[in-house]
């Protein structure tokens, strides 16, 4: 990815030959990079462990730390103080990361099931809805390997 200049402002733009295998590390930490200019949003902060099961290589456990609206650490792995932990199918984990099915909707149809603080949760879950949010998922799309 590199950086272009237009105007005072810059936009992204991505070289298709360098894209990360989905729920690699690589991945994980294009996604962080990708939404550092993500908007502040005070008190949308927790740390969520997600198990993704079913997965070609089997099941895969990451975690990621969401402080003010952004995701400030991830990676493989789980975190021993996790607030919430999301587990998911990988059908439905890649179904939600193409943008097939939305997350709330996954998490309403129980397709992605939910344990520990669940006000936590249902406090970032309207984040998802945002348009900043929503161009991040985008942009996280045009370098994912699914």
């Amino acid at each position: 990815m590199s950086r272009e200049g237009t105007g005072g402002a810059w936009a992204p733009r991505y070289d298709p030959a360098t894209v990360a295998r989905y729920l690699t590390q690589e991945w994980l930490d294009e996604a962080r990079a990708l939404g550092a200019d993500q908007p502040e949003r005070p008190g949308a902060s927790v740390r969520i462990n997600w198990v993704v099961t079913g997965g070609p290589a089997g099941d895969v456990m990451y975690y990621q730390v969401l402080e003010q609206g952004r995701v400030v650490e991830g990676g493989l792995g789980s975190l021993d103080d996790a607030e919430v932990t999301l587990t998911s199918s990988w059908a439905d984990s890649v179904s939600v990361a193409r943008g097939d099915v939305d997350l709330n909707t996954a998490f309403m149809q129980g397709r992605v099931k939910a344990a520990g603080h669940m006000a936590k949760l249902l406090s970032i879950l309207p984040l998802t809805k945002a348009p900043e949010y929503v161009a991040l998922q985008d942009r996280i799309r045009a370098v994912t390997e699914f």
